[in-house]
């Protein structure tokens, strides 16, 4: 009797997200740590400081805690294992980080707006923390864009 034949249905072991410590060595599955620290450190700088611009740094923590918190969540479901074997999960995760990575973009530029104008004011303190949140955001925003090229490449080979 013939072996059979590989089904089309099936996705490549490359598209297969993977689980428990191997979640660790696969590329874009790493960056997940860093978008979560470089996400956090923003939120906690933000929220640390008085927020002289109510609309723009209010953004700034929407933005990093909604993504913050949504990025856990994928995380503890790929670390469980829960999405395996799914090309979907491939293509959403691609999705999540290129939005991921527009919504930051637009953050970290109204943190930096925000740091600009507080430049020539006496709050030196507020001023260095404002300086550190803003690089924080475009560095979270860098992130997100490599995850989402990693992603994207990843769920191309479908």
């Amino acid at each position: 009797m013939a072996s059979p034949e590989p089904t089309n249905t099936d996705p490549p072991s490359d598209c297969i997200i993977p689980a428990g410590t191997r979640l660790l060595t696969s590329i874009p599955d790493f960056l997940m740590l860093p978008e979560l620290i470089c996400g956090a450190l923003v939120w906690i700088l933000v929220a640390s400081i008085d927020v002289f611009d109510k609309v723009s740094q209010g953004w700034v923590i929407f933005v990093s805690l909604l993504l913050f918190i949504l990025t856990l969540l994928l995380l503890i479901c790929y670390f469980s294992g829960w999405p395996r074997n799914s090309t979907a999960w491939c293509f959403l995760d691609a999705c999540y980080h290129g939005t991921a990575a527009l919504l930051y973009f637009s953050a970290a530029v109204l943190q930096a707006n925000s740091t600009v104008r507080l430049q020539n004011t006496s709050f030196a303190k507020q001023y260095q923390t404002d300086i550190a949140a803003t690089v924080f955001a475009f560095a979270c925003t860098v992130l997100y864009i490599v995850h989402a090229i990693f992603s994207f490449k990843r769920w191309k080979t479908v």
